[in-house]
């Protein structure tokens, strides 16, 4: 008869302790995307006394990415991490006004350890450009940190299980904007069904935080009229950074 405990802990167990960390994830979306990232308090307050006249919920101290970085590399979350050669946690300039969110890493981000660091990655440089930005300007991330096998979509699960790290991370950046690049970000950061097409170009909000959903660079390598819509929206992009959108 198939044993009903793993590890010593009963089945049922695991069920619960899955359905309290999705819970909990859901909050600290709301808490996050919602309330935003209180400002700075005075010395003389306490947090909960700031936090109260600001009307937003008491939240814990931001992580510090090199520990955040360590506890994805041992991340076992999901089945995802039996078939990474390595994580791909993110990189740039940690007090970035922008942090980009892309999907997940494919063959190259693996091998190398870094987001867009493959065609889709030498595009996004000439889009930065575009806006007046390079790489060392901005912080990149993606929704996942493992590659998924032949670069499928992401599942419901595997956002569900490691969307946690990309909170901390949004919160310890503090970005003002936060540009989604295609539908999976897009619509984990804004909570939303409506699909990237719609939503592309225009800006919108999550809180304190700026959102400008753009198409994925790699669209553009298979949808040549997708470039046209890339290259107006990072040039919209740096309007609103130069404060002239």
């Amino acid at each position: 008869m198939r044993s009903e405990r793993r590890e010593g802990v009963p089945r049922a167990v695991h069920s619960m302790a899955y359905e309290n960390a999705a819970t909990l994830g859901e909050k600290c979306h709301r808490m996050l995307f919602e309330h935003g990232t209180p400002s700075r308090r005075s010395p003389e307050a306490s947090p909960d006394e700031e936090l109260k006249k600001e009307g937003r919920p008491m939240e814990h101290p931001h992580i510090p990415l090199e520990d955040l970085q360590v506890q994805v590399a041992a991340c076992r979350r999901c089945p995802l991490c039996d078939g990474r050669t390595q994580t791909v946690f993110g990189v740039g300039n940690p007090n970035a006004r922008v942090l980009i969110v892309g999907e997940a890493p494919g063959k190259n981000e693996d091998l190398q350890g870094e987001p867009f660091v493959g065609a889709a990655g030498k595009y996004l440089n000439e889009l930065l450009a575009i806006a007046g930005l390079s790489r060392e300007d901005v912080y990149i991330a993606n929704v996942l940190k493992c590659r998924p096998p032949s670069n499928r979509d992401p599942r419901p699960e595997e956002i569900q299980a490691c969307t946690p790290f990309l909170r901390e991370q949004t919160r310890t950046i503090n970005p003002e904007y936060i540009v989604t690049l295609g539908n999976f970000s897009t619509k984990f950061i804004l909570k939303t069904d409506v699909g990237i097409t719609r939503l592309h170009g225009t800006l919108q909000r999550a809180g304190r935080f700026k959102v400008f959903p753009i198409f994925h660079p790699a669209a553009a390598l298979y949808d040549s009229k997708k470039r046209e819509a890339l290259e107006n929206d990072f040039a919209t992009l740096g309007e609103l950074l130069r404060g002239e959108a």
